[in-house]
């Protein structure tokens, strides 16, 4: 294996608690990289990861699944994991592999008893980490109680790096805080991204959470927080470097949100 192919090489774990969204996420990665035309679903027991019969019966992941796939000339080696504490053997034997893991939580019921065990088994391997809250288009969903959750619960620094376009139901799209724009995913089967500008209504709340999100970073970032404390403008490229380097250092995890069930918010997550 050549230096320029290993740096380009990717083992990812998809962890959660049980009913997070975690085989669901894999299942919209696996649609968005190509490897499959047509998205199965946990409750028709049609998708990929979950193959044994007890798994597509139960609607729930038994045994860890990996796959390859491909995103931005990256090779991804993808493993859905179980969420189920009964199965946490086979969590910890993936864990060992892995470069960095998706934990994914569920924008309603926040950071549950699981999200606490396989976060301090990522702990104990050094797995950087980037959260997924996912389900927000759920009635009840709300980011910045998930993210209080990570922060007090988990002990973590999270860095929230977008935030929603519309609430429950209405849920349409995300702001990339990083870039300053509206990621918009359209209702075909590939929910091809669209980029437009900030919906006016939300350039204020956008800016604060921008504001925050540097803070977050400057927190854990030398760099940055000579930059912010000097009021130098940011460029997009020093914000994503620095988080990088924070992330691989287990210092902070970026938060994305979106849901995976309407794919929206998913290839950021690749991304």
């Amino acid at each position: 294996m050549s230096a320029s192919f290993l740096q380009r090489l990717r083992n990812i774990g998809i962890i959660a608690h049980i009913d997070a969204g975690k085989t669901t996420v894999t299942e919209r990665i696996l649609l968005h990289t190509g490897l499959i035309h047509r998205s199965g679903n946990v409750d028709e027991g049609n998708t990929v990861t979950d193959f044994m019969p007890q798994e597509r019966e139960r609607g729930i992941t038994i045994q860890s699944a990996a796959i390859t796939c491909e995103w931005d000339d990256h090779q991804v080696n993808v493993i859905d994991t179980p969420g189920h504490i009964d199965f946490t053997a086979e969590v910890q034997r993936a864990l060992r592999v892995l470069d960095g893991g998706v934990v994914v939580f569920d924008g309603v019921a926040g950071v549950e008893p699981q999200s606490e065990t396989v976060w301090h088994q990522a702990d104990r391997y050094g797995v950087p980490r980037i959260c997924l809250i996912n389900k927000m288009d759920r009635a009840g969903a709300d980011l910045d109680r998930t993210v209080k959750m990570i922060r007090d619960r988990l002990g973590a620094h999270p860095v929230v790096i977008q935030m929603p376009i519309g609430r429950e139901d209405s849920l349409s799209g995300v702001v990339d805080l990083i870039t300053q724009r509206a990621l918009y995913f359209a209702e075909d089967e590939e929910a091809t991204v669209q980029i437009k500008e900030i919906p006016a209504e939300l350039l204020e709340q956008a800016a604060q959470r921008r504001e925050a999100m540097i803070e977050s970073l400057a927190d854990v970032d030398d760099e940055i927080a000579m930059q912010y404390l000097e009021d130098e403008a940011l460029s997009e490229k020093a914000i994503k470097t620095a988080l990088r380097r924070a992330t691989c250092a287990g210092a902070a995890v970026p938060v994305l949100c979106g849901s995976a069930l309407k794919n929206i918010g998913v290839q950021p997550v690749l991304d």
